[in-house]
């Protein structure tokens, strides 16, 4: 076959086939081969891992908040290049484009946007937003802790880290009637629970702009 598959056509080029290898080791099932017959669950579980992974990556797309510094830039305009902040109303001014709302956008968002307006003066623009520094990335930890007030973010961070990150719980703090303030919802956090690892159900990643309170 001039080398393009292996002797159970499970390859093509040398590329794996998980439809083929799943195929065979269903057939094999079929005339009672016992330890195969243990083996085809992992093998679908591999087989889908790939789109599980990629969902949880695209979950994980970093969205604007206005206080970050990015770095807009245009391929082949020299002029067009420039680190913007992120203003409080979340939005950034650019040259040529003007005004452009960027908070609660990811990057590829963002350049998007820009590429439209810029096409009014550029044939097919070629635009790069790069995130420089997420300073808008915070919350807020308020009450008995030991060193409240803001928090960066620097990446997924849950109430136990932040609740680290700002030193810990006061001794008089009332550890179960702890909270999140998320824009107009509360979140109750069950510290007994966390903290012995009863339940972490209540364990919430925050998002930029909440706030923990600890009464």
């Amino acid at each position: 076959m001039g080398g393009s598959s292996d002797k159970f056509g499970f390859k093509i080029n040398g590329v794996l086939k998980s439809a083929s290898v799943l195929g065979y080791f269903k057939s094999s099932l079929q005339e009672g081969m016992p330890m195969l017959r243990l083996l085809f669950p992992a093998l679908c579980a591999l087989a889908v891992w790939p789109s599980i992974t990629s969902a949880n990556e695209k979950d994980a797309t970093y969205l604007l908040n206005p206080g970050d510094v990015i770095f807009v830039s245009v391929w082949r305009e020299d002029a067009l290049k420039e680190e913007v902040h992120v203003l409080p109303d979340g939005s950034i001014t650019f040259p040529l484009v003007g005004r452009v709302a960027v908070a609660g956008l990811d990057s590829t968002a963002v350049e998007k946007v820009i590429a439209t307006k810029l096409e009014a003066f550029i044939p097919e623009p070629n635009v790069s937003v790069v995130v420089r520094d997420p300073k808008g990335n915070l919350v807020y930890a308020q009450g008995k802790v030991l060193k409240p007030g803001t928090v960066q973010l620097a990446g997924p961070t849950a109430v136990l880290q932040v609740l680290s990150m700002a030193g810990g719980l006061d001794k008089f703090a009332d550890k179960d009637a702890i909270k999140i303030v998320r824009n107009k919802k509360v979140l109750p956090v069950n510290y007994s629970d966390l903290i012995s690892g009863r339940d972490m159900s209540t364990n919430y990643e925050l998002q930029a702009g909440d706030t923990l309170v600890v009464p």
